[in-house]
């Protein structure tokens, strides 16, 4: 039923939480798994001074993300892949899912209160509305 799942880390112990319910899944349908960490754009900073510096601790940081997602799945025995993107996270999470024909995307939620998602709206509702493929939001 699911080739291709893509689980969306943000280190949070939520998005840990998807990982370990998208591996399960893989486990089970033999399929590949994408992670991916989206770190926040850059590019209106790009005069600042400091700003290959600023570049290079994002992507640190989301890399230690996956990396901390690897450990924690440990020996698996399907095909495991890391995306590491720059810009919303949402956005990312669409992309990824369009361009590499995701079955399903595992994501986790922080539970943002009702009036807070509205007027920011959140990257589980974005994914959800947008998403080319079925949707786990994990609580």
């Amino acid at each position: 039923m699911f080739d291709i799942i893509l689980v969306a880390l943000d280190g949070s112990e939520q998005s840990l939480l998807a990982l370990k319910y998208a591996k399960e899944l893989a486990e089970t349908h033999d399929a590949k798994m994408i992670m991916i960490h989206a770190y926040p754009s850059t590019s209106d900073l790009r005069d600042v001074a400091g700003y290959e510096k600023l570049v290079s601790q994002r992507k640190s940081f989301g890399q230690k993300i996956l990396d901390h997602a690897r450990n924690q799945l440990g020996d698996v025995s399907f095909e495991v892949e890391e995306d590491l993107l720059e810009g919303p996270a949402a956005d990312a999470v669409l992309s990824v899912a369009g361009v590499r024909k995701a079955d399903l995307i595992v994501l986790g939620t922080r539970g943002m209160g009702n009036l807070k998602g509205v007027i920011f709206g959140s990257v589980s509702n974005k994914v959800m509305h947008y998403a080319p493929c079925p949707v786990m939001v994990v609580r």
